[in-house]
């Protein structure tokens, strides 16, 4: 299973200082069944601790996620810039899904390619292009 993150996601992560191995046990705890929230369609709702800070006002990140697929983080925001997603945002979050979790080893390559999506590493050396 591969770990991904998009364009904007990345953006994001660089400002909130959050690394590949944060982002990795994200993903770890939602393949175990350890997540937030489970939004429906693939979307899951994950809390990442603030450095020297809990995880309670710490970032919420989404993910897209599917058992045997590969992962996408998405969008990312701090608990104290926004309460949640929004209904709207929601039903673009799981049209976003049904997309990002149906793409197969060629569309992923080609998005890697354009600079869409980055692949998130265990060394922390993400394949990001900005």
């Amino acid at each position: 299973m591969s770990v991904y993150k998009t364009k904007e996601f990345s953006r994001f992560a660089r400002k909130a200082d959050l690394g590949s191995k944060e982002l990795l046990e994200a993903v770890k705890a939602v393949a175990s069944g350890q997540w937030d929230a489970d939004l429906g369609g693939g979307v899951f709702k994950q809390r990442i601790a603030r450095e020297g800070g809990g995880k309670s006002g710490g970032f919420r990140t989404i993910i897209l996620f599917k058992v045997g697929g590969h992962s996408f983080f998405v969008h990312g925001f701090a608990k104290n810039e926004k309460a949640n997603i929004t209904p709207k945002e929601l039903k673009a979050l799981k049209t976003l899904a049904a997309v990002f979790l149906g793409l197969d080893a060629e569309a992923l390559q080609k998005a890697s390619a354009a600079g869409e999506i980055a692949e998130v590493t265990n060394d922390g050396e993400d394949g990001e292009q900005d």
